[in-house]
């Protein structure tokens, strides 16, 4: 009886002990793995196209599709090249409509919708799906009973933090991006992906304190109901501003009582007040958020003359109908939106550089040399390359330290697993970084690997970013409620009018009805001398934001 007891008791402990089957990622092609009590394990194929045990036997039309389909790079030379032939495709409205459907449709539907996962759950609840205060994950998180930190394989332990960042990562010398993007572009990537990437730091990286999930300009009218209304100023549906030597600028914290992040060497004229709280920081995010501020009030004034009629609360609305849009966050895109390599070593505005040091926290940059010269400069300065690693800026080392720590909080699944996800082929080797720090490429983190990937041939990012953030841009653009059928219509934009500047928009046009001087930018460096500035026909993929435009603006980046 003892003996039986014992028996029973080392089965029971070693059922314990066993590996999850799942954590060993064995079902392929998008395939759900479920247990099947402690050791066994099956996967549900269904709507993947594939059959069999692990998902990888193809159906006839699947195997046809992946048999025809060029690679990503191959879709991405052609898209990227070849001007005079896109020329006249653009040309003929059917079969651009085509192309762009398909381009759109691709790379969409790699993005689950509803979503699917958050980071306490690696199966399907309704708690994952309806809980707004978590992220979204595109993959569930490495389960807690595997082996290893990314399931089974690699080391027992991950590699410090500290020392990826320091070896791979860090900048010996500034690396340009080989495309031009410039500064001005930098600083619109940030001021824009602040409005939905707002992480609760007080919870944990896996929540996040917009309950909005998209592109809801909460960066400009504020994050809830009670910063919107400090903002504002009620009256012709304007938000509150202050004129600085005949120029608009923000109001001051004391006007509005509206918080913002200020260190207390901050004096009180130059604490503004904007809708995220954290803009403060760099005068480059407060450029832009002056520079929207300008151009709700200049919609407010348009609309106010086409529609009399309407009273102060309208008139806000609609204003900021014109400027937005709306979808849920994923944590894996907020992590990837990580570009801080974009970052140079130094600033230069006019005749002056600033170390980072000198630019943060320090709004008189703005006062100083005004809106004109800060687009300027900003249009000139070469940003730095995101890919091919060694390239992330020196001052803001913590940063990349805590992207990392704060995946593996997340317990994000391996760079190869995404690639899989996301429909690309695994990667074989990384070389140094794999055999030296991770044991295998299939344990190879998921953030340090899109820093570290090489680029595409003369551009700035890597296969991965591309392919990766690409689908959660266009998903975001494919579920904006505005672009439906319902909304898209000139009456949801005070009529043809409003409509007119949604479709009419582009960086240089924003800059031109809000900065005196209407100063050359793009976001990419350029030549102003030989470049002929057309506000109403500027639309190149990376000039093309206007206000509810935005989302394609990203799109057509990645």
């Amino acid at each position: 009886m003892i003996l039986l007891c014992c028996s029973v008791l080392f089965a029971v402990l070693a059922m314990s002990q066993a590996a999850n089957p799942c954590c060993s990622n064995p079902c392929q092609n998008r395939g759900v793995c479920m247990t099947r009590g402690f050791d066994q394990y099956e996967c549900d194929c269904t709507r993947t196209g594939y059959y069999g045990e692990n998902c990888t036997t193809p159906e006839f039309m699947t195997w046809l599709k992946i048999s025809l389909k060029p690679t990503p790079n191959t879709v991405h030379y052609i898209l990227a090249h070849f001007k005079g032939v896109w020329n006249i495709i653009n040309n003929i409205p059917f079969l651009r409509n085509s192309i762009m459907r398909y381009v759109l449709m691709s790379r969409s539907h790699l993005i689950e919708s509803p979503p699917t996962y958050n980071s306490q759950y690696s199966y399907k609840s309704w708690e994952a799906y309806s809980n707004l205060s978590y992220y979204t994950r595109a993959l569930p998180p490495v389960r807690q009973d595997c082996p290893t930190p990314m399931g089974v394989k690699g080391k027992k332990e991950l590699p410090d933090s500290k020392l990826i960042v320091e070896k791979f990562l860090l900048r010996r010398k500034f690396i340009p991006d080989p495309q031009g993007t410039n500064i001005m572009f930098t600083f619109f990537a940030q001021h824009f992906t602040h409005q939905f990437f707002k992480t609760d730091h007080h919870r944990g990286p896996a929540f996040t304190k917009g309950l909005g999930h998209g592109v809801d300009l909460s960066h400009i009218y504020g994050e809830t109901l009670d910063r919107q209304m400090k903002l504002r100023l009620f009256k012709n549906g304007k938000l509150k501003y202050q004129m600085i030597d005949g120029e608009m600028y923000p109001p001051t914290v004391k006007d509005t009582q509206a918080e913002m992040i200020y260190p207390p060497h901050v004096p009180e004229h130059l604490r503004f007040a904007v809708g995220q709280e954290v803009f403060g920081l760099v005068p480059g995010l407060m450029m832009y958020a002056t520079i929207f501020l300008r151009e709700h009030n200049r919609v407010c004034d348009i609309l106010k003359q086409v529609h009399p009629e309407w009273d102060d609360e309208q008139l806000f609305q609609t204003t900021r109908l014109i400027l937005i849009g709306k979808r849920k966050i994923a944590a894996e895109f907020n992590t990837l939106y990580h570009w801080h390599p974009l970052l140079p070593d130094t600033f230069q505005i006019h005749d002056k550089e600033y170390t980072f040091q000198e630019f943060l926290y320090n709004n008189s940059i703005m006062l100083e040399h005004g809106l004109s010269d800060m687009v300027k400069s900003f249009s000139k300065q070469t940003a730095g390359r995101v890919a091919g690693g060694k390239n992330f800026p020196v001052a803001v080392m913590k940063v990349a330290k805590a992207s990392i720590d704060q995946s593996r909080q997340m317990r994000y699944q391996s760079l190869n697993e995404y690639r899989k996800f996301f429909q690309l082929k695994p990667f074989k080797s990384f070389e140094e970084l794999t055999e030296e720090l991770y044991g295998d490429i299939d344990a190879m983190e998921f953030y340090p690997g899109l820093l570290v990937e090489k680029p595409r041939p003369g551009a700035i990012f890597g296969e991965t970013m591309v392919e990766i953030g690409a689908p959660f841009s266009l998903k975001g653009l494919m579920g904006n409620a505005i672009c439906s059928p319902e909304y898209w219509k000139p009456s949801t934009f005070g009529g043809t009018v409003g409509f007119e500047i949604v479709n009419t928009a582009s960086i240089q046009k924003l800059i031109c009805k809000n900065v005196k001087g209407c100063p050359f930018t793009a976001f990419h460096v350029m030549n102003p001398e030989t470049t002929t500035i057309n506000i109403s026909t500027s639309h190149s993929a990376m000039e093309e934001i206007g206000p509810t435009m935005l989302l394609k603006e990203r799109s057509a980046e990645l």
